[in-house]
């Protein structure tokens, strides 16, 4: 009977659990590759989420013509590919996203010229187009990054998770800090390795252990009894850097996806690793402020409000643990 339950109790966390393919960035992505003097290659990837993928359509120049090559469903975003032909080029045309101002999300594009290095530039309501030749200046990189990385790690929802996980698993902000940082130098080796083609591992396995990665922690959590320290109490940052290290092939696979900025590939590391820093920074706060609520006022709920985190996060973790191996 007791399997039973289990049992029911995981399908219903496959039904409720947030999409498997967690790693990729919520912002809409369009990328413009030239292949000849006159026409461009246009791939305008639309998250379905937030209303963007019926609302949000790419703006070509008026000189140009666009032809729609193909449309399908990826993932859980909308891909549509055009060719794009120019007679008179692209030099000071400008091309960009209509209707942003109808979703909640941001937009990157990624322009490739023949003659000069990619380029990717964050597009808003206030600046919803680009110049196409225009050189990547490298404040324009930084920022662009900085947002990216920030952005990746409070909505790609499996890295949230685990930096939860480690919140509440842990007691006293020395030891969190110190746990939280050998996470963050692990998956920057392994981020700024891949991301520059030193080493790689196969996306989907990654996915898998990540997910893994936090069902671990969410047992530990569940079974933690006072005066008997579990593995990851005993070495938390040991722990945090051995799964960090895969957590950062999950972070250069969504890096991959969006393209590096060829002459500004430093820079957009550094900023890109900076702003998940500061997103981590960010969800430890919010997670501290609630458990030290409890711990002050209500301290017989806390071992009761960490088993629910614990169970509703490895039931999440679960579903994507069985959705990653076997899609």
């Amino acid at each position: 009977m007791r399997w039973a339950w289990l049992i029911a109790a995981l399908l219903a966390c496959l039904g409720l659990a947030p999409p498997a393919c967690a790693d990729e960035l919520r912002p809409g992505y369009l990328d413009l590759t030239q292949r000849t003097n006159e026409d461009w290659r246009v791939v305008w990837k639309a998250p379905i989420a937030g209303g963007m993928a019926g609302g949000v359509t790419p703006v070509f120049p008026d000189a140009c013509t666009s032809v729609q090559e193909a449309q399908a469903l990826e993932g859980d975003a909308l891909r549509t590919v055009w060719s794009l032909r120019c007679p008179k080029g692209l030099e000071g045309e400008r091309v960009g996203l209509t209707g942003l101002g109808s979703t909640v999300s941001d937009a990157l594009v990624r322009v490739a010229p023949l003659d000069r290095p990619s380029r990717s530039v964050r597009l808003t309501i206030d600046e919803p187009d680009v110049d196409i030749l225009a050189r990547p200046d490298r404040l324009e990189v930084a920022k662009t990054y900085l947002v990216l990385g920030v952005q990746h790690i409070l909505f790609g929802l499996d890295h949230l998770l685990f930096v939860l996980s480690l919140v509440v698993l842990l007691r006293g902000g020395w030891i969190i800090a110190k746990t939280v940082t050998a996470f963050t130098a692990a998956h920057t080796l392994t981020l700024i390795g891949a991301t520059l083609g030193w080493f790689s591992l196969p996306q989907a396995p990654v996915e898998a252990v990540i997910a893994l990665s936090i069902v671990f922690l969410a047992v530990e959590i569940a079974k933690a009894q006072p005066g008997a320290p579990r593995l990851s109490e005993r070495f938390p940052w040991v722990v945090a850097f051995m799964f960090g290290l895969l957590h950062g092939f999950g972070f250069a696979g969504a890096l991959a996806e969006i393209g590096m900025p060829e002459n500004e590939t430093p820079v957009a590391l550094l900023t890109f690793n900076i702003g998940v820093e500061i997103g981590q920074l960010a969800i430890v706060a919010a997670a501290l402020v609630p458990i030290h609520l409890v711990q002050r006022f209500a301290q017989g709920w806390l071992r009761p409000v960490k088993l629910v985190a614990a169970y509703a996060i490895g039931c999440t973790a679960s579903a994507w643990l069985i959705q990653r191996t076997f899609s």
